[in-house]
């Protein structure tokens, strides 16, 4: 354990060195990404977020793993999640692991080689299995952590589409239109009726003309969420109108035994709004 007390103040001297020269050592010619920035603040914050890594990473030589693991999870959380590395090629950012690694790899033969009196016979050897083993383990976590950040981003991003295309347009007072366009499946159309009835509650829509003129096919479970929206408009006191409805949405309301008697249906979307934009 002695011996690791001494790598660890070793390594904790060279912190700002280590920064130093992995920053002046990087391939700046990226075509995208944090380490091609030019910006001083991303830079200075790059570099911020490198001493921290040092300062996490040694502690490794100063306390047991699980200790270990818990102080330092936090770090990889935070790159994992920075604004500025998701936007950076994930192989690129694996590239400055493999450099940092072979920075602690050489560090610890420098160290050997000053005080080769404080070394025992496979010391070396076990330092650098362990250095190699954490870097594994550390880049297994952030490319982890990349994923799910990633994959949340996307989720977001696809919700905020799919509300902007199912916008709730107002018209007149207590009359507004929901345009929908291109293919609706079955998240979409859930997405859809949330949106609508949130809207028209909030903004006390009387009746919301539907038009479907930009909808190219909608398949069973789709149609039948439509109509669950018409009902459900109804229970808030919403009547709605129907318009640009396809022949191949018809078949498929007509062959699900979904019924229009209670639904008002224009064949175009003018049809729907005249007589609504004569009270403008």
């Amino acid at each position: 354990m002695q011996k690791n007390k001494e790598l660890y103040h070793f390594l904790l001297q060279r912190v700002t060195k280590l920064t130093e020269e992995w920053y002046e050592g990087l391939d700046k010619s990226d075509p995208t990404g944090i380490y091609s920035s030019l910006d001083p603040e991303v830079i200075k914050n790059m570099k911020q977020q490198n001493i921290k890594f040092h300062e996490h990473f040694i502690e490794i030589f100063n306390m047991d793993e699980k200790s270990f693991t818990v102080q330092f999870d936090p770090w990889i959380h935070e790159i994992a999640s920075d604004q500025q590395h998701l936007k950076t090629p994930l192989q690129f950012v694996i590239r400055e692991f493999m450099r940092t690694r072979s920075q602690y790899l050489e560090s610890i033969q420098e160290f050997a080689e000053k005080y080769p009196k404080h070394i025992v016979p496979g010391q070396v050897e076990e330092w650098n299995l362990k250095i190699v083993t954490l870097f594994d383990t550390v880049i297994l976590k952030f490319t982890e952590e990349t994923y799910k950040y990633s994959n949340y981003q996307l989720q977001a991003q696809q919700e905020m589409i799919n509300e902007l295309s199912s916008p709730v347009i107002s018209l007149t007072k207590g009359t507004a239109l929901l345009p929908l366009v291109g293919d609706i499946d079955t998240t979409r159309a859930k997405m859809i009726i949330d949106n609508a009835l949130n809207q028209c509650a909030t903004r006390g829509v009387k009746h919301l003309c539907i038009d479907l003129s930009g909808v190219i096919m909608i398949d069973t479970m789709v149609a039948q969420q439509l109509f669950q929206l018409i009902n459900a408009l109804k229970l808030i006191g919403v009547k709605a109108t129907l318009s640009g409805i396809r022949p191949e949405i018809a078949t498929t309301a007509v062959k699900l035994g979904l019924s229009f008697d209670d639904v008002e249906v224009r064949s175009t979307l003018a049809q729907a709004l005249s007589p609504k934009l004569s009270m403008i």
